[in-house]
């Protein structure tokens, strides 16, 4: 068993994303996702399946084309999509991606 105090995790921007990645095993890995005040997440085309839960602040999150926000509380799940992320006033996130190859 671990406990993760993810809204203490100290999280760096998109361009060193996977010093985020605070936890991961065979079929799945976890990372905190920060973006800072206008701050934004590229277009990336993913293979696995996706959960963001939100921690702190709005992201607003878009998956194949379609767009919506997610506050504090709320998570956001997808299939294998082309997602992107974008935020004004900043927003802190537990994303978790899950191999769609693999079953539970």
């Amino acid at each position: 068993m671990k406990i993760f105090d993810i809204a203490g995790m100290q999280a760096y921007d998109y361009n060193q994303r996977e010093k985020n990645v605070f936890h991961k095993a065979a079929g799945y890995k976890m990372r905190v996702i920060h973006l800072g005040p206008d701050g934004a997440m590229p277009e990336c085309a993913m293979a696995s399946h996706v959960i963001f839960v939100c921690i702190a602040g709005e992201a607003i999150v878009t998956v194949d084309g379609d767009t919506t926000a997610v506050s504090p509380g709320q998570c956001l799940v997808t299939g294998p999509a082309v997602v992107s992320m974008k935020t004004s006033g900043g927003a802190q996130l537990l994303g978790i991606q899950i191999s769609a190859g693999d079953p539970l």
